[in-house]
């Protein structure tokens, strides 16, 4: 994780946080939008969300309290990686134990790929005009330090990063 800092320049950082203080206090609208474009992206992953019964669509599921709340701890996770850019190496157990749950509940490691695309797609929609190439590539590196601690909790399990 300590490299994935050096590959954040102090542009970069400045970028991530002034963006993301843009969105405002409430991320939950911006994390709804996240989500719904994931869904498009990757309609079995509503699966996996079946709290007490299965969703008979999108709309019913990110509306239900439950994954309200879900979609609440996924933006305080993106809240945790912005506010610690010059120390993301205190958030490697979390994230690794964080990887082992998603694991654990059948995500697969392929799906960050649509997380990430849905991810950019929610800022480019929020930020509008402010929204640049620049800013992009930040917040892809930014994920892919996220996501590459995240996966070592899978490999620790014993699926490959490839599978």
């Amino acid at each position: 994780m300590e490299q994935g800092e050096e590959r954040l320049t102090a542009n970069d950082k400045g970028l991530i946080r002034d963006s993301w203080e843009r969105l405002g206090k409430n991320k939950l609208p911006h994390g709804t939008v996240m989500f719904a474009r994931l869904f498009e992206l990757e309609p079995e992953l509503l699966k996996l969300f079946h709290y007490n019964a299965a969703f008979s669509s999108v709309q019913e599921c990110l509306s239900s309290p439950e994954f309200i709340d879900h979609i609440s701890k996924v933006m305080l996770v993106i809240d945790a990686a912005v506010s610690h850019l010059d120390d993301l190496h205190c958030l490697v157990e979390y994230l690794v134990n964080l990887g082992r749950k998603h694991q654990a509940v059948g995500v697969k490691t392929q799906s960050f790929n649509a997380v990430g695309e849905s991810l950019l797609y929610m800022l480019e929609c929020s930020l509008g005009p402010a929204y640049s190439m620049e800013l992009r590539e930040a917040w892809v590196t930014l994920y892919a330090i996220v996501v590459e601690t995240m996966s070592s909790g899978w490999t620790e399990n014993g699926e490959s990063k490839s599978d």
